[in-house]
């Protein structure tokens, strides 16, 4: 096997090991895109006059035959392919000849890898996105359950207004619904097509046709200057991640609420046998382990993100091997999201609160209190406040 940027030369086996690094397993997910960024450029290449239509057609359906082998487990990324780029053009090569060696005309790695996880990163922004209105719907479904039940509000700890089972299911679906728009938002940089970009630098002397390469991505515009696209990397990707960080931390937040209403003091909700787990000694006990993993999934997030931001933060201009780091942790953090995204919604299937142990605190009532005195006598709040505080402070002596 002979990786693309091969010159004759030895390669250490250890030097392999390293800069390879996890690229032949990480790289598992980008097959898809990689054959869709290469087809369409190979299309490109025939349009423009580069590559001849038997060709064309040769390469496409070499690759197509690859991707479906690769789904259906008849091959993998080998450490010896180095990542997803080599594997599916030295397949190729050997499986259609020379028409496999003219596909890398006009690009780089560099552009080649940043066009396969921009497609990755769209649709997994875009499936994120599905799996947190699937969320919503639990919790729509939970709130339409109790609606009415009575619920007090805490602040510092301590009950301190009446809320509802209500209420509190939709101040996390209006997180939710937040976390939905910037996910969305983070498309913005994401949607550029940087194929064509090459190194960095572009393809002197090459008529190639960028905005067709876009169009038949499905990206919404060509990145320019071809400069730019490598001082891009890392940012749509920690966009990306700092949505998902805002995100994990809303279900870190109700995490939270729901393991204080799930201990034997509080008792406020039951959780379904499926959903909490054994102790080893102790015979009575069904752990929440669930929710105190999704409210630990948020620190996992951040350091994800503090992690791409910290490998693009002091790199120059131009490519650079840093970048090949921050496939690793944009890969956790997305696999994260929407595991505990779905164990969420699936945990809210089965949670029920038990009206017969919530206990509503006579004080909850006293800012409702002091706002009747204004609306019937008149007072002003400040003075309404004094006097509901006085009468409160007269029965606890």
């Amino acid at each position: 096997m002979t990786r693309l940027w091969d010159k004759g030369l030895p390669l250490a086996d250890r030097v392999l090991r390293y800069t390879a690094g996890e690229d032949h397993e990480l790289d598992a997910r980008l097959v898809r895109y990689d054959v869709r960024g290469s087809i369409a450029h190979a299309e490109m290449l025939a349009a423009t006059g580069l590559i001849g239509d038997d060709d064309l057609t040769a390469i496409r359906d070499g690759l197509t035959a690859l991707e479906t082998s690769f789904e259906a487990g008849e091959w993998q990324i080998e450490l010896e392919d180095e990542d997803v780029h080599t594997a599916l053009e030295s397949r190729l090569t050997d499986r259609i000849g020379e028409a496999g060696a003219r596909l890398h005309l006009g690009r780089s790695r560099n552009d080649q890898v940043l066009t396969a996880l921009r497609l990755y990163l769209l649709d997994a922004g875009d499936h994120l996105t599905e799996r947190v209105e699937q969320l919503r719907k639990a919790l729509t479904a939970l709130a339409e359950r109790q609606a009415a039940l009575a619920l007090p509000g805490y602040t510092h700890m301590q009950q301190a207004m009446p809320s509802t089972v209500a209420l509190w299911c939709g101040g996390f679906d209006e997180a939710l619904a937040d976390a939905v728009q910037g996910l969305r938002a983070a498309r913005r940089r994401i949607d550029k097509n940087p194929l064509g970009s090459a190194a960095g630098y572009g393809t002197p002397g090459l008529p190639l046709d960028r905005d067709m390469t876009t169009a038949k991505l499905g990206f919404a515009s060509k990145q320019w200057p071809v400069t730019a696209v490598q001082l891009s990397r890392g940012k749509a990707e920690s966009g990306l991640l700092f949505e998902i960080t805002l995100l994990l931390q809303d279900l870190g937040r109700m995490a939270s609420d729901l393991l204080l209403f799930y201990t034997q003091e509080f008792g406020y909700v039951s959780l379904a046998a499926d959903v909490t787990t054994g102790s080893s000694i102790m015979p009575q006990k069904r752990n929440p382990d669930v929710l105190e993993l999704i409210r630990a999934s948020q620190a996992t997030a951040q350091s994800c993100l503090d992690e791409a931001l910290m490998i693009t933060a002091k790199l120059p201009s131009g490519y650079q091997r840093d970048l090949q780091r921050l496939k690793a942790p944009v890969f956790r953090a997305v696999d994260l999201a929407v595991d505990s995204v779905d164990i969420m919604a699936y945990l809210l299937e089965g949670l029920r609160f038990n009206p017969e142990r919530i206990r509503m605190d006579d004080g909850l009532y006293a800012t409702e209190a002091a706002y009747r005195l204004v609306r019937e006598q008149g007072l002003t709040f400040r003075d309404a406040y004094r006097q509901i505080a006085a009468g409160i402070l007269s029965e606890d002596t």
